[in-house]
């Protein structure tokens, strides 16, 4: 049996993860799905002074209270932040981190960095105009606006996002990611949906500050090619991949391979 404890993306909680929880459970692994503070079911805990620090305290409160050790740590999208953040704090609990079209940011950057700076402003827009001044209202998950994240959602799926997801605290995105001179050497696993792996590593080697970090021994990946939800579009597919029966002889994930499951679709070729 293996500990798992998902952390979703922006606007979402621990509802996220409903259909890889249960695949994962069925299959005998013991799993904490995460919301974060001022997320979903927690919404009422919102405040301007919800940063960065607070989502890493939730994670590592998660890991504490449950007393949890050789943990499967599993970001998605911008959960990136507050997973990197406790799993460099406390490397002794964590077996591995798992990111989920996603990476992690280097020392000194946010995640509303990654975004090109038309981007940047026009959410930062967004939070003056409809968020109070502090927080990112939840996108309107219109897949004319957006096909390439968001394919393969049903109509039901991206009801449930508009409709159960609540305003980012603007400063989760804003403030930067603070990380130790030495970087623990826990082993890391990608996978990639939006991405290719030949993207990736390509962007790896051209020194892409956000993707730098996303080379060296200590990384597998797989390719899960689908939109940037892959929890909705293919949560048997992820579950697998997470619980290692995936393919490539059942490989658990993290083994010395790299391992492409078919894709459902289109495969989109850039976030």
């Amino acid at each position: 049996m293996t500990a798992y404890v998902l952390v979703p993306g922006f606007w979402l909680g621990a509802w996220a993860w409903e259909d890889v929880t249960e695949r994962l459970r069925a299959a005998g692994h013991e799993v904490h799905p995460v919301t974060l503070t001022g997320q979903a079911d927690r919404a009422a805990e919102a405040t301007p002074d919800v940063g960065v620090e607070t989502h890493i305290a939730d994670v590592i409160a998660v890991l504490e209270s449950h007393d949890l050790r050789e943990v499967v740590l599993v970001a998605h999208s911008g959960g990136t932040t507050p997973v990197t953040g406790a799993a460099d704090r406390i490397p002794e609990r964590i077996a591995r981190i798992v990111y989920v079209d996603t990476g992690p940011l280097p020392d000194g950057m946010a995640q509303i960095e990654f975004n090109p700076p038309e981007v940047q402003a026009a959410i930062e827009k967004r939070v003056a105009d409809e968020g109070d001044g502090w927080k990112i209202p939840v996108p309107a998950f219109d897949p004319a606006e957006d096909p390439e994240n968001l394919a393969g959602l049903t109509e039901g799926h991206l009801r449930a996002m508009r409709e159960r997801g609540t305003p980012q605290p603007f400063g989760t995105a804003s403030e930067p990611l603070r990380r130790p001179e030495v970087i623990p050497g826990t082993p890391r696993t990608l996978i990639s949906c939006t991405f290719t792996l030949e993207q990736v590593k390509g962007l790896a080697a051209s020194g892409n500050p956000v993707f730098a970090s996303m080379a060296g021994p200590e990384w597998t990946y797989h390719a899960l090619p689908t939109g940037h939800w892959p929890m909705f579009s293919r949560p048997a597919d992820l579950a697998a991949l997470l619980s290692g029966d995936g393919g490539d002889a059942g490989q658990a994930i993290g083994a010395p391979h790299e391992q492409v499951v078919p894709s459902a679709g289109t495969f989109p070729s850039s976030r």
